[in-house]
């Protein structure tokens, strides 16, 4: 080969480097591109659905005008959420004040939730003008998030992190009515949804056959449920259980196995999620040391092993006969089977006992989320006068003189040459976040790994994700209040809970109100768990009802206003869910499908 012949190799070798270069930026800016484009279009959107509001009184077109618009957020809402979370809560949030209790201010809502509560189920020609002022500011934030979103780096990381945030988005509140409660447009807007991730991965340059084959899947998956949307669009009818098992789970699992093919990086932006967990419903799919105070709070196998005996020590109370497990009884999912706990000296304190399975997976601790995190909750209950009203200090002295306790605290604190209240409180939190079994009837079902599901409680899961609004509130998988798919935030709600069964009067007890004064907390209590929600009773913060059915018959009325309290607060629609008998008896078999065998 000649020299004129090498030269020639080597200056096409470069351009096709070049060129792959070239092209794998392309691909990158084509996505960015992409996403202001639609960021415009959306905005153009909401400019004509203003015009429509203030040229037109006909109920129909404007609502279909809306639906149109919000169907195209559907399109560019992996990114709003992902990237720009704060300003994205006043485009599709919850229409409810954003609350800033350290401040004791708040901020009104805005956004789409905001419209539709203002044109369904009936437009009100009175709404006129606050419909025009929503959608001057709706567009407004659209244009700082276009901003934004125009300077931003978005890598490849980025790109499938966000997907697999989507796709959980649509599982956990796209299909439960979440941000369409009025309007029932979450199936159709759920189709949108998973075909922005089928775009956005159909756009990721991979050159392997491997690579390529797993987009094609999951190209496919999505094409395949969106025509399952197409083809069910009743909100109501809508089967989520057929959809998350047939359709959303194969869709998470080769979303890992493409991140797994390319080596695509983890990143730092969702902490809570297991970024290599198949789907959300895996044993592992949550990480509990998110919810920890600092990094020197990791939990250890070692120290909830020195938790676990600690949660059976007396000498953390005053008299010496009280432990944390007379309150939290491990064979009752660690309540305590009583309407509301007993105080030290035998009264009866206000509150009901809640369980502490899964109690880690959430960002506040009690009924009136006074705690951020277990470690101060045990802290909380051990000072308490009513409860321990004990003192970890001299706790220690007796826990030094024991060879045990010495011995444990060593493997669990290996570099600490003393003991520490700060360990103490550590290691019964690490006894607590070792709580989460995940082994469920629910939980098997889900995973495929058990087909044990009779069709009476997948009937009730599809009304508890459905018809019934119960996932709105109680988030799946948790079922808690900590809310998807980011888990940055455990909500409080005001359902207006008797204080008596005859239901005439609320619970005086005001809840989160006693340590922020503020309108909206008055009465407002956590979002509790209903993980072990079959073995709990009794329920409420007030223990008021013995029964699930009782509770199904509450929330089956629209609550306290729906029972004509006065509850001007209330947060839970007061409308009745015109549950049927069959129905209601569904819902209760299936809650009881979320008891852990252990």
């Amino acid at each position: 080969m000649n020299f004129t012949n090498k030269i020639i190799i080597a200056l096409n070798l470069a351009l096709v480097i070049l060129l792959s270069g070239c092209e794998k930026k392309y691909n990158e800016i084509t996505i960015q591109q992409e996403l202001i484009s639609d960021i415009e279009k959306l905005n153009q959107k909401v400019i004509e659905l203003e015009k429509t509001i203030e040229e037109s009184n006909d109920e129909k077109k404007i609502q279909q005008a809306f639906n149109s618009t919000r169907l195209s957020y559907k399109k560019i809402e992996w990114a709003v959420e992902y990237f720009t979370p704060d300003p994205a809560r006043f485009i599709n949030g919850p229409a409810l004040d954003e609350l800033e209790v350290a401040e004791n201010t708040f901020i009104p809502p805005n956004g789409f939730q905001v419209m539709e509560e203002l044109m369904f189920p009936n437009y009100d020609i009175k709404n006129k003008e606050e419909l025009v002022r929503t959608t001057k500011i709706l567009s407004g934030n659209l244009k700082q998030i276009k901003e934004h979103l125009s300077v931003i780096t978005i890598s490849n990381a980025h790109i499938l992190d966000a997907s697999k945030m989507e796709l959980n988005r649509v599982l956990a509140l796209g299909i439960t009515g979440f941000d369409s409660p009025i309007a029932f447009q979450s199936i159709p807007e759920a189709k949108n949804s998973l075909g922005s991730i089928g775009n956005l991965i159909s756009k990721m340059d991979f050159k392997s056959s491997e690579s390529v084959q797993c987009q094609k899947e999951i190209k496919a998956l999505i094409n395949q449920a969106g025509n399952y949307c197409d083809s069910n669009t009743d909100f109501k009818t809508f089967d989520r259980a057929h959809f998350i098992k047939s359709f959303l789970n194969p869709i998470s699992k080769k979303l890992v196995a493409f991140q797994k093919i390319n080596k695509i990086e983890k990143t730092s932006r969702n902490t809570v999620v297991n970024p290599y967990s198949a789907t959300i419903f895996e044993k592992d799919a949550f990480d509990v040391n998110a919810f920890i105070p600092s990094k020197e709070y990791q939990y250890s196998k070692e120290k909830a092993e020195l938790g676990k005996k600690l949660f059976y020590e007396t000498s953390f109370s005053n008299n010496k006969t009280r432990s944390c497990s007379s309150c939290h009884i491990p064979e009752k999912a660690f309540t305590d089977g009583l309407k509301t706990n007993q105080s030290l000296k035998g009264g009866n304190l206000s509150r009901n006992t809640p369980t502490l399975t899964y109690a880690s997976l959430q960002n506040a601790q009690f009924w009136d989320m006074r705690q951020l995190d277990l470690e101060k909750q045990s802290l909380d209950v051990i000072t308490n006068k009513d409860e321990m009203h004990g003192n970890v200090a001299n706790a220690i002295q007796i826990l030094n003189k024991d060879k045990e306790y010495q011995k444990l605290f060593k493997k669990a604190f290996p570099d600490s040459k003393k003991i520490e209240e700060w360990q103490v409180q550590n290691s019964l939190a690490s006894y607590i976040r070792s709580l989460n079994a995940f082994d469920s009837r629910f939980d098997e079902y889900m995973r495929g790994d058990s087909n044990d599901f009779t069709a009476e409680e997948k009937l009730g899961f599809n009304i508890f994700a459905g018809k019934a609004k119960c996932a709105t509130c109680h988030f799946i998988p948790l079922f808690n209040g900590t809310v998807p798919p980011s888990y940055q935030k455990t909500e409080q709600e005001v359902i207006g809970t008797p204080s008596d069964k005859n239901g005439k009067k609320i619970s005086p007890d005001l809840g989160r109100y006693l340590q922020y004064e503020m309108p909206q907390l008055k009465n407002a209590f956590k979002t509790p768990s209903l993980r072990n929600v079959g073995i709990t009773a009794p329920y409420m913060h007030n223990g008021v009802f013995s029964t699930l059915e009782e509770v199904i018959d509450f929330y089956n009325k629209g609550g306290g206003a729906g029972l004509g309290i006065s509850v001007k607060n209330q947060t839970l629609p007061s409308d009745k869910l015109e549950l049927t008998p069959k129905e209601a008896k569904a819902l209760v078999s299936f809650m009881k499908t979320l008891t852990d065998k252990h």
